[in-house]
C-alpha cells in the first residue's frame, strides 16, 4: 500500500524504561532518522517519505508497536478531540485510500510491568476514547457504513488506524498494516487471561510468548524448563496440555509439583543427566543470570547427542541495558542459529521487565507442517490446545524416548 500522504514522522511505543535500547537499535538500522519527540513508553523519529520500505523493515526488538505518524490531537474535550481526529487530513486520506480499516486505541504505560500489581493491559479509559472516536466517526461524511470495522482485534493483513494516548488529553495519530500476530492486537497487547491460582508472573510470560511466536507445539509434547521454580511458566504449559520436566533446586508449588504431567528434578540444569532430557521435544529457560550463561546452560542441554530439541522459548535478563546493545542482541542470535537453530525471533514482550524473550525453531517449514497437520477446534484460540490429553506422566525415564535413542 503507498502513503496517502508523505509521511515525515514514525512513532514506537514500547516499556517505560526501555526508550535508550530503543534508540540506540534505530540509531544502528535507520541512521538517517533523528529523534523527534519521547516520553517514556513512547518515542517518535523524523524520517523520510519511504513509507514501504518502513513498513517492511524488522520492528525493533524493544518496540510494540510501530504507527506510521498522521498527525497530533491535544483537547481537554473528549468530544472535540475525538471529530478533530476525522479531520485530520492525512486520517481523511487514509481512509479515503481504503475500503476498511480498523480503529485501535491504547495508552502508553505508566510502570513497569508488575510494579505495584500493574500489568500492561487496555485501559477503561482507553475504551471511553474508542467509543467517543466512533461515535464521532458515525457522524463524519468522510465515514460510510462498514467502512470503519469495529473489532479489537484487526483482521491479518488489514489497515489499522492508531490512536496513542500520550497523555489523557493528547493523542498522537499513526497507522500499521496488521501483519505479525502482534501487531493485530492494541499496543501489540495479545489477549493473556490469568487464572485465578496464578503461581507467579512467568505464567504471563509464557502465555504471551506461545501467543506471540506461535510455536508449532501440539497437546501431549513435552517441555523442559530450566529455572522452573516457583512453577509459574510451568503452569501455563501444563494448563495447555503438555507435559513437563521442571529442573530447579528450588522448591515449586504444590499446585504445579502435584500435576501428574509435571516432573520435579531438583538439581541444577549441570547436574542432570543429559539422557533425563531425550524425552523432550522443547525446552524453556528462565534463569536469573546474565543471557551469556542462560545460554551456556541451553547449550549444554541442545548440543547434546541424547537430546533433540525441536524449539527454544528463552528469557534473557538484562542486568543493565548496555547489554542490549545491537551488538550483543546480534551475538546472542548468532550463538543460537550456531546450535541449528534458523528461525530466531527476539522481543521485549508485554509483560516481560528489564529482560527479552528469544524463541527459535530450526526452520520455518515447522510452522507450515503445523498448519498443514491441525486443524483449529471450533470455538478454541487457534495458537493453543483445546484441551489437556488423557496421558500419565511419572517420570521422564518412562517416556518413549526419541527414534535416535531406542
Amino acid at each position: 500500500m503507498s502513503s496517502p500522504t508523505a509521511s515525515q514522522f514514525v512513532f514506537f511505543t514500547c516499556q517505560p524504561g526501555a526508550e535508550q535500547p530503543l534508540k540506540a537499535e534505530l540509531a544502528a538500522s535507520q541512521p538517517e532518522w533523528r529523534l523527534a519527540f519521547s516520553r517514556p513508553g513512547f518515542v517518535s523519529f523524523k524520517c523520510g517519505d519511504n513509507v514501504g520500505a518502513i513498513l517492511a523493515s524488522r520492528q525493533p526488538t524493544f518496540a510494540r508497536t510501530l504507527s506510521i505518524s498522521l498527525g497530533r490531537v491535544s483537547n481537554s474535550s473528549l468530544t472535540a478531540a475525538a471529530h478533530e481526529v476525522w479531520q485530520i487530513e492525512g486520517v481523511a486520506a487514509l481512509v479515503a485510500s481504503q475500503e476498511s480499516i480498523v480503529l485501535q486505541v491504547w495508552q502508553r504505560d505508566s510502570l513497569l510491568p508488575g510494579e505495584n500489581g500493574f500489568e500492561p493491559t487496555l485501559t477503561p479509559l482507553a475504551e471511553e476514547v474508542r467509543q467517543a472516536l466512533l461515535a464521532a466517526a458515525r457522524e463524519s461524511d468522510a465515514l460510510t457504513d462498514g467502512h470503519l470495522i469495529d473489532a479489537k482485534v484487526a483482521p491479518t493483513d488489514s489497515v489499522v488506524l492508531d490512536v496513542v494516548m500520550v497523555e489523557p488529553n493528547e493523542w498522537y495519530i499513526g497507522w500499521h498494516r496488521a501483519l505479525a500476530r502482534h501487531q493485530r492486537w492494541p499496543g501489540g497487547m495479545l489477549p493473556i487471561a490469568a487464572p485465578d491460582d496464578m503461581v507467579s508472573r512467568a505464567y504471563l510470560k509464557m502465555e504471551e510468548a506461545l501467543k506471540w511466536s506461535g510455536l508449532p507445539a501440539v497437546r501431549g509434547d513435552v517441555w523442559v524448563e530450566l529455572g522452573c521454580a516457583p512453577g509459574g511458566a510451568s503452569q501455563a504449559l501444563l494448563n495447555r496440555g503438555f507435559q513437563v520436566i521442571g529442573v530447579d533446586p528450588a522448591e515449586v508449588d504444590e499446585l504445579v509439583a502435584g500435576n501428574p504431567r509435571f516432573v520435579h528434578m531438583r538439581k541444577r540444569s549441570n547436574e542432570v543427566r543429559r539422557v533425563e532430557y531425550a524425552p523432550a521435544k522443547w525446552l524453556a529457560a528462565d534463569l536469573n543470570v546474565a543471557p551469556q550463561y542462560t545460554l551456556d546452560a541451553v547449550e549444554d542441554v541442545v548440543a547434546h547427542p541424547s537430546t533433540s530439541i525441536r524449539g527454544l522459548v528463552l528469557t534473557l535478563k538484562l542486568a543493565d541495558w548496555s547489554v542490549a546493545s545491537p551488538e550483543l542482541l546480534t551475538q546472542y542470535i548468532e550463538r543460537v542459529r550456531s546450535w541449528g537453530f534458523r528461525d530466531i525471533r527476539l522481543r521485549q514482550l508485554v509483560h516481560n521487565r528489564q529482560e527479552l524473550c528469544l524463541v527459535a525453531l530450526h526452520s520455518r517449514g515447522q510452522r507450515r507442517m503445523k498448519r498443514s497437520r491441525r486443524r483449529p477446534t471450533k470455538g478454541a484460540p487457534d495458537d493453543s490446545p483445546s484441551g489437556p490429553p488423557e496421558v500419565r506422566f511419572d517420570a521422564p525415564t518412562k517416556m518413549v524416548p526419541p527414534h535416535h535413542l531406542r
